[in-house]
């Protein structure tokens, strides 16, 4: 026993440089972490956005009636969903020095020095990681709208012709409002995902959160005050996000709300059945029709 105690003393009295309160409270608001919180934000959304929208594209042609279109997009999709994100990442990091330009967007785009940011940002990465994100992104949320948009009856379309509309007003104004209820909640996880898979940008060399603790962590050599910044600042990320998520949600499928979350009788009640009576909807009372028009 005495033995245990003294390991665990030990443990709480951790040495020197691996975990600092004083550097935790330093930097968990610093300037150089919040711009690392904004570049995984903008990194994030940016990717999401174009990833839906490359997703929508690649729906339209893998139901193309040509044969190329099918076939590019079925390619695209086997290449994307079948090579490591990071390996997607470094390869589009790498093509503006291949194409002898990622100097010049380097130089042209400072900024640091145009911004008076604390961190260093080269445009090169910050496109090379953006790009990546974005077209694999988009590989997995073309399966995520194929199942959105195939979920809907085809009368709907069908319904809409008749009433004049194009293909793509029905899909507009009919089908893609209806298959919304279906996408959103992939699509939310799908960007909660997001949001810890832009660390990956660290391998373009961008001072993203995880960078940005990494590179301080380093500096200093408390690794775990850091890694425990990056874990909050992620956590808080995902959390708001979670919320946001059920508010859209609950917004585009009022009518299937579970009536236990508007219900006034606690959980465990309903669990058990404790103290909850049948109850029968009253009669709806007959109203007397004149004698012209009874049927």
């Amino acid at each position: 026993m005495p033995i245990v105690l003294a390991t665990i003393s030990r443990a709480l009295e951790s040495p020197p440089g691996i975990w600092d309160w004083d550097e935790f409270r330093k930097f968990l608001f610093s300037r150089g972490v919040l711009e690392g919180v904004a570049i995984t934000i903008m990194l994030s959304v940016t990717a999401q956005i174009a990833g839906s929208l490359i997703g929508l594209g690649l729906y339209f042609l893998r139901r193309s009636r040509f044969i190329v279109f099918r076939g590019f997009a079925n390619f695209y999709i086997w290449i994307f969903r079948g090579t490591p994100l990071i390996v997607q990442v470094v390869l589009f990091w790498q093509i503006f020095p291949f194409l002898r330009i990622g100097n010049t967007l380097d130089q042209a785009f400072n900024f640091k020095a145009q911004f008076g940011l604390t961190n260093e940002y080269f445009v090169s990465g910050l496109l090379g990681a953006l790009l990546a994100l974005a077209l694999n992104e988009g590989a997995y949320m073309s399966e995520i709208v194929r199942a959105g948009i195939d979920a809907i009856d085809v009368g709907q379309l069908e319904a809409a012709k008749s009433l004049g509309m194009t293909y793509g007003q029905g899909m507009r104004r009919i089908v893609i409002p209806q298959a919304l209820r279906v996408i959103v909640p992939p699509l939310g996880n799908e960007f909660n995902s997001m949001l810890k898979s832009s660390s990956l940008a660290s391998a373009a060399s961008v001072l993203e959160l995880y960078q940005v603790t990494l590179s301080y962590g380093r500096a200093t050599g408390s690794w775990i005050t850091f890694v425990v910044i990056a874990i909050v600042w992620y956590l808080t990320l995902t959390t708001i996000w979670g919320f946001i998520q059920a508010r859209i949600e609950r917004r585009l499928n009022l009518s299937n709300i579970d009536p236990g979350q508007i219900s006034k009788i606690p959980w465990w009640r309903r669990m058990f059945g404790a103290g909850i009576r049948d109850t029968v909807a009253p009669e709806t009372p007959e109203v007397a029709l004149p004698v012209n028009d009874r049927r």
